[in-house]
This record gives C-alpha cells, structure tokens and sequence, in this order.
C-alpha cells in the first residue's frame, strides 16, 4: 500500500450538514480531522436544500457548544404562524410538539457551520477532486484526492466518515453486495421550484384535491414551491405561469408570483441501506439514508448520525473501548427507521387527504380523519 502525505485521526468525506457538523463535533473534543469537500467553498454555501431542524437538532447543536449555527437573523421559529390550507380553509397546527425546533435554510446552516469551524481551527478544504478510499478493511485506510491545483495527496487515517451525499463514493467505495438498500416508492412526485419571492408566513401548506401543494422560506427573498404531481410529469409539463396558477388553486387564492431560477421533478421515496458501517468506513447522512421530504427532516438526520458518531470516535479515543464505533450502525438504524416511519405516516396523510385518485376515497376518508389530530380545532362557525 501507498505511504500517505500526512495522516490524521479521521476523514471526512463531503463538506454538508453531515460532515461539517460531525467534524465540528470532533475539533471540539480534541479529535483530529480534515474535511474533504469536492465543491467550492461558494457552490457549497449557497446550494439550497431542507429548512428545518426539529427540536432535538436544535438541542444538539447546544450541547456541542454551537447553538450560533441557529441563531441569527435568517431562522425562524416554528412557533411561527404556519397555516395548513384544506381544501380552501385555513388551519393551524398544534405547535406543540415543534416550537422548539427552527426553520433554518441549508445554505445559512452551512455557512454557520463552516465559519465556526474554520474560526475554531478546523482543516477544510474545498475542491477535493477524484477522491477514492484504499484500505478500509485495515487498521489505516488511505484517502487519495487531487486538490485543487491538481496536486496529488494521500492521507492516512483511522476512520473515513462518508457524507458525501447520495450520490457521492464513499457508498461506493463498499464492496459489492455487503450493503442492502431497501427502498419505498410512493408513486407520485413533487414539482420543486426555487422561486424569488419570499414566503410570508414561512411555511405554508395546502391539501388540495388538486394534490398537495407548499411554499416553504429559503431565506428573506427566496422559497421553495411544491406541487405534487405524477412521477411521469417532466419540467416541460410545467412553464412559470402554470406554476404560480396551479399554487393559487391549491392555496384557494392568489399567490404572489416572482423569478424562477430552477425547477425539478423529484419522486417521493424513503431510501435506508443498511449496514452504514463497513470496516473503517461510516457512513452518515443522504449518503446512508433519504427521507420523504415532507418530513422536513433530513437535516435533523445528519444531525443525529453525526452526533453518535462523534461521541462514538470521543469515547474509542479517550477510554480505548470501540464498543460505541462497533455499535454506529445499529444505532443510527433504529433511529432512521423510527423516523421512516413517520414520515412514511405524513406523507401519506398529507397526500391521501387530497388526492383522491392515488389511494382512493377509503384512504382519503382515513387521511382526513389523522388529519384532524394534527391541527387546532375549527373555531365556532366553521
């Protein structure tokens, strides 16, 4: 095997929630790390992904000492009006269960996250390029990358952590046939729409027979518009003015229209492949796992893996016990699985309660009545 270049105590893989978080944990506990991240430094703040974190997210990033990372003036509160529109009406939520946790835009998160880890010291460094694994079987993978001059690095290492995305290598870097992915379709798409026009209040939803609709804050001039709509639709399906058309109908009024800088067909799916360990390789966040976005909770995920994770590399190397490592995986599962479920749960109830023609009237009945539990009671009159 190759000599490394330098060597240090773990490899981070991708440069978003994931990863920043998890090696911020890690510097802040005395841990050696470096994060590799492919993208630019102005490519990585500014891409616009989920917006929330829920309560126990917001929690953690307290009790790492980094509660900043969600404070400022961009986020917001979910003790926020945020109105439910069904079928023209307007409902409220029952808050409780959410007014601890926050709308936060990736890209601020991601800004915070990598200005206090710089700030701290942290070593991370953009534009990795033909990043490949070696060795994850043995005592000391190696982590090879082109940086970017172009110049060729080997680092040594004791654990790779893989947040590279879905679509990133570290997965791929696991031999073929240890990993199971297990997957749902729920066999309908949304239409994602980065508009800008604000969202005011920031988040608002509509159940529509039309389908479900959202318009959902991205920061104080942009949002994020859903439509759901069939798998088989493509952008062409949709010009702007039908957007904003449709966006009315469901919301039963007009909306404000504004410039659209992208739009995407995403069908709705939950992903979990399990194990999310193999050798010195973990693997955390949308690399490990993808959730139905109408939980608003992939964030909170990322969160979650890089806090065991985090706690799990502390404790191999202050106390030598690599119980907590060996038990990664097990761990985050049941925690991945207990919220693929609700989500699985939300999203059909917000999609069934509409559209009749996915499930049919039974399941729209069934939706309706889960539907119910979720929002404040009509006020007398309604």
């Amino acid at each position: 095997m190759a000599q490394a270049d330098e060597n240090t105590t773990v490899v981070v893989v991708g440069g978003g929630v994931a990863g920043l978080a998890l090696g911020t944990f890690l510097l802040r506990s005395g841990i050696r790390c470096v994060i590799l991240e492919k993208h630019s430094r102005e490519h990585v703040e500014h891409r616009q992904r989920a917006g929330s974190l829920d309560a126990r997210g917001v929690r953690m990033l307290h009790d790492w000492g980094v509660g900043e990372a969600v404070e400022g003036p961009s986020p917001g509160s979910f003790d926020a009006a945020m109105p439910l529109i069904v079928d023209g009406e307007k409902r409220q939520w029952k808050t409780a269960d959410y007014e601890d946790g926050a709308f936060v835009p990736q890209q601020v998160l991601v800004r915070n996250l990598i200005r206090i880890f710089l700030r701290d010291g942290g070593d991370l460094r953009f534009e990795a390029r033909d990043i490949s694994l070696e060795g994850l079987d043995t005592e000391r993978p190696l982590v090879r990358y082109r940086d970017a001059t172009g110049l060729a690095k080997v680092i040594g290492c004791e654990l790779v952590a893989g947040s590279d995305g879905y679509q990133g290598i570290s997965r791929t870097a696991v031999p073929d046939g240890f990993l199971t992915c297990h997957t749902h379709e729920f066999g309908y798409a949304w239409l994602t729409v980065m508009a800008g026009v604000p969202a005011d209040p920031p988040a608002v939803m509509a159940v529509h027979s039309r389908g479900f609709a959202a318009q959902i804050t991205r920061g104080p001039e942009a949002s994020r518009v859903y439509l759901q709509c069939p798998v088989t639709d493509t952008v062409g399906d949709w010009p702007d003015e039908r957007i904003w058309s449709e966006l009315g109908t469901r919301f039963g009024e007009p909306v404000r229209s504004g410039p659209i800088a992208v739009k995407q067909v995403v069908p709705l799916r939950g992903v979990v492949f399990s194990p999310m360990s193999y050798g010195r390789l973990h693997l955390l966040g949308d690399a490990a796992h993808l959730i139905s976005p109408m939980s608003a909770e992939g964030m909170s995920l990322a969160l979650h893996d890089a806090d065991v994770l985090a706690r799990a590399v502390v404790h191999q190397v202050e106390k030598d016990d690599p119980s907590p490592l060996e038990s990664y995986s097990a761990t985050c599962l049941t925690h991945t699985w207990a919220r693929q479920a609700a989500a699985v749960w939300m999203t059909d109830t917000m999609h069934d309660a509409g559209d009749v023609s996915y499930r049919g009237e039974f399941f729209r009945q069934v939706a309706r009545a889960n539907l119910e539990n979720l929002v404040q009671p009509r006020t007398p009159g309604n």
